[in-house]
């Protein structure tokens, strides 16, 4: 693990550091109440509430919520990868497919642990200039292991042209 991938992690496990970045950079996650339960340089996990704002009226927690939770257990892990590189590299959501199995009606946390396939995206994207993509897959399992939804976010890692 490099300084910057553990400054990273120390920098998400700071609760009021980290609740401070999701309000200012992704505001809807903040009120949904996401929060990231674990991260190493392999994997991460995020949690999504059943709360009266993270609801359907179903009586559900709402897919975009769920979707949020997914796109961000994947989304950190990238983030963490590209977090003061030199290149700097974006990041970038080229497409999302879901399916759904169970209704939410109590947390979920879902899990990607495509950390190396995001690494060595964003290495090759360094080492060529040129865009790579990476599918991540994220699960959401309920407290009782049943899955509730997957995910296949597919990501593209690019060197910033200065």
């Amino acid at each position: 693990m490099n300084a910057e991938t553990s400054k990273f992690i120390q920098f998400t496990r700071h609760p009021l550091k980290f609740r401070i970045f999701l309000f200012t950079k992704l505001p809807s996650a903040f009120f949904s109440g996401l929060r990231v339960r674990a991260l190493d340089e392999a994997h991460c996990v995020v949690s999504v509430p059943f709360t009266w704002f993270s609801k359907n009226p179903f009586g559900s927690t709402y897919f975009a919520c769920l979707s949020m939770a997914a796109e961000m257990s994947t989304g950190v892990l990238g983030l963490m990868h590209i977090h003061n590189r030199k290149p700097g590299v974006s990041m970038l959501v080229r497409h999302l497919e879901a399916s759904f199995f169970k209704k939410a009606v109590r947390p979920t946390f879902f899990t990607c642990r495509d950390g190396a396939a995001i690494f060595n995206a964003v290495e090759k994207a360094i080492l060529t200039g040129e865009s790579q993509e990476v599918i991540a897959r994220s699960e959401g399992l309920d407290a009782q292991g049943q899955t509730i939804a997957t995910f296949l976010v597919t990501w593209s890692f690019k060197t910033r042209k200065h």
